[in-house]
């Protein structure tokens, strides 16, 4: 048996510690948004795990008829006209707003009448070429937050979030085109939103491992479409891709099977935005210990205590942390039938709540300031958070295996308590039950 000894200097003056993983929470598309279920997951994570916002892909997918042929039209000779129809959309943002939850409006994918090519994305087929008119395309998204603005109020909708695509990086899947089409798409996105109104928030790249930031930075200074915040998306294991940038941390930190590649991922974008002058907020909203569809692991205890470490390690780096993603209920390679299957989500198909959901429902119980651990080793695979706050002290233990399903090992956890605790202790528990 190992004891893992944990001394807090609980008379230190603690640093502030912002709850970075809560603000926003994942979906795996825009049209999941209709079911009933799924709204009732999301209403759950806002009580219990603090979510104040929520992201989704494939807002403009046929699917949505955000622009389509009108019953009018039928017989017509096709192709039949266009005309925009946001009641679907209504419906979904109007169901958000109503459980203290506000979108965060991804402007994906291209509708197939104005797409310019025949890259499609997921078994939805969503429309991932470039317009094949930036004009219109820069209309129909003008329109959509005209819209939004004319429905809820200029107020309400300058709380939301906008961000112009999902990871151009990834060419032949989610864009089907270079990266500079891509400063095209962003640059007529930008001017579509901001011409709506300027004190609107627009978010990019939005590129996987966070890659493409400098060459953004420095397009979007040139230009004159600066973004309001960087959106970037990180996942454990992706550097199985090869080296990446940025990067900041040691060299062979750089693999995906170092369980410390994200933490230098998110450091390196840090740095890589201060050096080209960029001040604004930073988001890494999709982040995860794998970026495979299926993971048994995802499961277990063991995820649970990779979310814990990540943030214990580097929630401080950045400005939002959006683990990818809330639910089971998802299909991008194929839906899933088996109660557990590895999925992404925090909750099964059912709703029930996995280990993982759990390890942010003790992290949203945290306080607020941060207290110094004595003896604390950078990148350990065990360690603690500990807090103070209005709820007194809490002290959050973790130990991570980087292997999948690790062996069972039995730790004896010894915990020095504040001078001042009163009788009041509480003990929660993440295992394999």
């Amino acid at each position: 048996m190992t004891t893992l000894t944990l001394r807090p200097d609980w008379a230190a003056r603690p640093s502030p510690f912002r709850h970075t993983w809560e603000e926003i929470v994942n979906v795996d598309q825009f049209r999941w948004l209709g079911r009933h279920d799924l709204l009732e997951q999301l209403a759950l994570t806002r009580r219990e795990l603090g979510a104040r916002h929520v992201r989704a892909v494939g807002l403009f997918d046929d699917e949505l008829r955000v622009f389509c042929p009108g019953p009018e039209t039928f017989g017509a000779p096709e192709p039949r006209p266009r005309r925009t129809n946001w009641q679907l959309v209504d419906g979904i943002w109007d169901a958000l707003l109503a459980r203290g939850l506000r979108p965060l409006v991804t402007t994906t994918f291209i509708p197939s009448a104005m797409a310019s090519g025949p890259t499609t994305v997921f078994t939805t087929q969503g429309h991932t070429s470039p317009p094949s008119d930036y004009r219109a395309w820069g209309e129909l998204v003008a329109e959509c937050v005209r819209h939004a603005v004319d429905r809820h109020g200029l107020g309400e909708v300058r709380q939301w979030y906008f961000e112009a695509w999902n990871e151009p990086n990834l060419e032949g899947w989610f864009w089907g085109a270079d990266q500079a089409e891509f400063w095209k798409l962003w640059a007529a996105t930008w001017r579509a939103i901001k011409s709506v109104d300027a004190g609107l928030r627009v978010g990019g790249p939005s590129t996987a491992r966070g890659e493409w930031l400098a060459g953004f930075l420095a397009y979007t200074a040139r230009h004159d479409c600066r973004p309001d915040y960087l959106a970037l998306h990180v996942y454990n294991n992706d550097g199985e891709s090869g080296a990446l940038a940025p990067f900041a941390g040691p060299q062979e930190d750089r693999a995906g099977t170092s369980p410390n590649f994200s933490a230098g991922v998110v450091r390196g974008a840090r740095q890589a935005a201060a050096a080209a002058g960029f001040r604004g907020e930073i988001h890494w909203n999709e982040w995860g210990r794998s970026w495979r569809p299926v993971e048994p692991d995802r499961e277990s205890a063991n995820e649970a205590a990779f979310i814990v470490r990540a943030m214990a390690e580097f929630s401080q780096e950045a400005d939002q942390f959006a683990y990818w993603c809330v639910s089971d209920i998802y299909d991008q390679v194929g839906y899933g039938r088996e109660t557990f299957h590895g999925n992404y989500g925090l909750l099964n198909l059912q709703g029930l709540r996995k280990p993982s959901y759990h390890a942010f429902a003790l992290l949203h119980r945290l306080g607020t300031w941060r207290v110094p651990l004595a003896d604390a080793a950078p990148n350990a695979l065990q360690g603690a958070i500990a807090t103070v706050g209005e709820n007194g002290a809490q002290i959050l233990v973790y130990a991570y295996s980087p292997d999948a399903s690790p062996a069972p090992e039995s730790r004896s956890v010894e915990v020095e308590l504040p001078a001042d605790a009163g009788p009041t202790l509480q003990l929660h528990r993440i295992d394999s039950r």
